[in-house]
């Protein structure tokens, strides 16, 4: 979890392998998700989880490729 420093925007991140190139996808979180999942971890493991199976791939800040990697 951060704040990008040049949006300011809160996030999460998971690494994520293609074969080719290991990266990272950052997925937007709220100013209060980003509060509670520093005030409880375990709720933001649950959310880092459901990140790793794509179920918020619409909080995406970059849309992936046609070759995307899997959560690693």
């Amino acid at each position: 979890m951060g704040i990008d420093l040049d949006s300011g925007l809160h996030f999460a991140s998971i690494p994520v392998s293609n074969g080719v190139v290991d990266y990272e996808e950052y997925f937007v979180l709220t100013d209060e998700q980003y509060e509670e999942f520093l005030d409880e971890p375990a709720v933001a493991v649950v959310f880092i989880e459901d990140c790793r199976r794509r179920l918020h791939d619409e909080l995406l800040m970059v849309k992936p490729g046609s070759n995307r990697g899997i959560a690693v």
